[in-house]
């Protein structure tokens, strides 16, 4: 029982409480004063950003997650757990994570195993008790829930990446995104869309503290180009780690949509620099690949000879040796970096967030795959060409007032016979081709690129007053080994990285030009592949090949393993 002093005490303390307790609860006071220093840090030139700032787990699907580096700097993969629930017993299972990447500077990937039969599809993170290895069933899923605080956005809905364009005309920021359903190949409305900015974590529910609101200044396929905060224009630091988000505005009869969650932070990854601060590279290249480290070598020595001198890699979700590969092509002082792209289905929005990297370093940026190469043909009595000669060609277009992008036709190549990966590489071993050529790639000058930065992957939309120019087939044609030996040709079932293409095994679209032609939903290899898609013996590129690359003594190439 409460004694006479102690109830005098209570009754005192009531009559003495500060009006503004009164008017204000702790908790609402606290919310007040968080945004008015938020509000402060916006609006300050004086204030940095604290770089020690990490995030909660946000993203979950059923083979990758987001997480705050520091909970896997320092244990890796050995440190975290993939938790799988059963919503009918309410019961959890923990298994090691597969493997753990790093992602950005207060980040990292986390892949786990797809989840066991009749368990939810989401899954969580938790970090791992020692002592437990495998598969161990754990405490009630409610109890899960409060202490991990699951957050389950679905792939569908989600903004993914967020990127300054520091040097544009108009300072913006380009904010990527899934569930904007925009259509492919069409600007859409920016009228219609507000980006939101906050110290916080936007979670399902939409829910983020202290936002800024900008409208937006471009939208296209995935990328919405927004304004920044008024503070932040004059400050990139400030900007770095700010949590931002996507909305589409309602018509006149409605609300417009909620905000998407969103797992994108401000990210200033661009440099304003060129190479050791002598100005921008001449040529560039970039490509997005998935488990193509064994062809990797052959790509970059051959057309570094030609003359591309900065390599951008984006890797979207490889377990094979890339990591390995780059390190060792940089160790013989080719220049490339690997950007872990983990996001599917994603190629368009890849190559505009490659564009936008680039631009602030390179004067031209090509943008193709592991498996095209470029070649000039040449007859006899011709010059043949010679070192940076991709280089010199681009060059000549450096300064047009007309041309923004140069486009060169692509030539299919066949398995040529082979039923295996020929041992010299793709140039050597695969020297039959269909005779009509097929699409084509391009080389871009990236500060011309339209706002939208609107693109099919093979070519993109270019500024008002700029044109493309299509290269004649005499003067320079890219070498597409497309349809290789079965085994690496099988590899395009299970991946495609186009957004608006349909994966092979979906029965839809089959008369794609995109798809193998006779190919269904399975990979099954069809009658006579290897003697496929064969309609001219080309030897051209071999033969330049093996005159300028191959070892005089060894007969080696500089991209083959030795056999010793």
């Amino acid at each position: 029982m409460e004694s006479p002093q102690g109830r005098k005490r209570k009754q005192q303390a009531r009559i003495h409480k500060p009006a503004y307790a009164k008017l204000f609860p702790v908790r609402s006071l606290t919310i007040c004063l968080s945004f008015f220093v938020f509000v402060l840090f916006i609006s300050s030139d004086r204030l940095p950003v604290h770089k020690g700032v990490s995030i909660r787990p946000v993203l979950r699907t059923s083979t990758l997650s987001l997480l705050p580096a520091f909970l896997t700097g320092n244990g890796g993969a050995g440190a975290t757990n993939c938790v799988y629930y059963d919503l009918v017993l309410e019961q959890a299972v923990l298994r090691p994570v597969l493997s753990v990447d790093e992602y950005h500077q207060f980040k990292s990937i986390v892949r786990c195993h797809l989840p066991p039969l009749n368990f939810s599809a989401s899954v969580n993170l938790r970090g791992r008790q020692r002592g437990r290895l495998g598969s161990v069933v754990v405490e009630r899923r409610d109890w899960l829930l409060r202490h991990n605080q699951s957050v389950v956005p679905s792939w569908d809905r989600v903004v993914y990446e967020a990127v300054l364009d520091w040097n544009a005309p108009i300072r913006n920021v380009a904010v990527f995104a899934k569930g904007l359903n925009l259509k492919p190949h069409r600007e859409a409305d920016a009228r219609k869309f507000r980006c939101h900015f906050s110290l916080t974590d936007f979670d399902e529910h939409h829910r983020g503290l202290f936002v800024f609101t900008t409208r937006a200044i471009s939208a296209a396929q995935e990328t919405v180009r927004c304004l920044l905060p008024r503070g932040i224009l004059n400050n990139p630091e400030k900007a770095k780690d700010i949590q931002v988000t996507v909305s589409r505005r309602g018509d006149d009869n409605g609300a417009g949509d909620a905000p998407l969650p969103s797992i994108a932070k401000v990210q200033n990854t661009i440099s304003r620099q060129g190479k050791s601060g002598r100005g921008k590279y001449e040529l560039c290249a970039c490509t997005m690949l998935w488990n193509q480290a064994a062809f990797l070598r052959e790509w970059i020595a051959y057309h570094s000879w030609l003359g591309i001198e900065r390599w951008f890699i984006y890797d979207n979700n490889s377990d094979d040796e890339l990591e390995e590969v780059i390190d060792e092509l940089n160790l013989l002082d080719y220049n490339i970096t690997r950007h872990a792209w983990p996001w599917v289905k994603t190629q368009e929005a890849g190559f505009s967030h490659c564009a936008l990297r680039a631009k602030h370093e390179c004067k031209w940026l090509g943008l193709f795959d592991v498996d095209e190469f470029f070649y000039f043909p040449h007859d006899r009595g011709q010059d043949i060409p010679g070192p940076n000669s991709l280089r010199a060609l681009v060059m000549n277009y450096t300064d047009s007032p007309t041309y923004a992008e140069i486009r060169t036709a692509c030539h299919s190549y066949g398995p040529s016979g082979l039923t295996s990966p020929p041992t010299q590489g793709v140039t050597v071993g695969y020297t039959c081709r269909l005779e009509a050529p097929e699409r084509h790639k391009s080389i871009v000058r990236p500060e011309l690129l339209h706002t939208t930065l609107l693109n099919a992957v093979h070519h993109f939309r270019l500024q008002d007053g700029y044109r493309y120019l299509d290269l004649p087939e005499s003067k320079a044609v890219v070498n597409h080994y497309k349809y290789q030996a079965w085994d690496t040709f099988k590899a395009k079932f299970f991946r495609r990285v186009s957004t608006y293409v349909t994966n092979w095994q979906e029965d839809q679209n089959k008369g794609s030009k995109d798809r193998a032609p006779g190919l269904g939903t399975e990979a099954i290899e069809p009658p006579n592949w290897r003697l496929r898609f064969c309609e001219v013996w080309d030897t051209g590129l071999k033969d330049f090949v093996m005159a300028n690359f191959a070892d005089s003594a060894s007969g080696f190439l500089p991209w083959e393993r030795s056999l010793v």
